[in-house]
């Protein structure tokens, strides 16, 4: 598998991932049961592993590619900027739903899920990284809807294909 359908696959397991945890909250599935709640937090996991690689990746090799030929000098920093906010962003999201998993998933296991409860005796921490967690998820949306766009208006506006470089081959022909 080359380097680039490897990012073609964390990318496109990331995004329905994201899309669940913008949706659902863990007091919403708690509602449906343990085993739901089991369900978010392993899906939190694996969020957690293909950020955590995704930005172990770019640390060591940077960019994928270059931003493209057709792109006006201010797009080249909006583009570079903007991917270096989603990787960045990827990372602090998964590190604080990590370490809200972490606080959650203790009383999960030991006395059952109850709203409002706290794991080690610490609801304020537990409610401020609850709070730091809700603020990085919204942030991250907020990036990758603007990430959408600016490939959006490339693909279109430019007409230099940018959403082939993503898109599964398949795809290609409806693009």
């Amino acid at each position: 598998m080359t380097r680039r359908q490897a990012l073609k696959w964390v990318h496109w397991s990331i995004v329905p991932l994201l899309v669940w945890f913008l949706l659902v909250r863990p007091s919403d599935v708690a509602r449906v049961g343990s085993w739901a709640v089991k369900l978010h937090f392993v899906l939190g996991f694996v969020v957690v592993t293909l950020a955590l690689g995704w930005t172990a990746d770019y640390l060591r090799r940077g960019f994928a590619g270059p931003p493209g030929p057709k792109l006006p000098d201010w797009g080249r920093v909006l583009h570079r900027t903007l991917h270096r906010a989603l990787i960045w962003g990827l990372f602090a999201v998964a590190g604080t739903g990590f370490m809200l998993g972490l606080s959650l998933v203790a009383q999960l296991w030991t006395n059952g899920f109850e709203a409002g409860a706290t794991s080690l005796g610490m609801p304020s921490s537990d409610r401020l990284v609850a709070q730091v967690y809700a603020i990085e998820l919204d942030l991250l949306i907020m990036i990758v809807g603007l990430h959408v766009g600016f490939h959006v208006w490339r693909h279109f506006a430019l007409r230099d294909k940018a959403l082939h470089i993503m898109a599964p081959r398949k795809l290609h022909r409806f693009l």
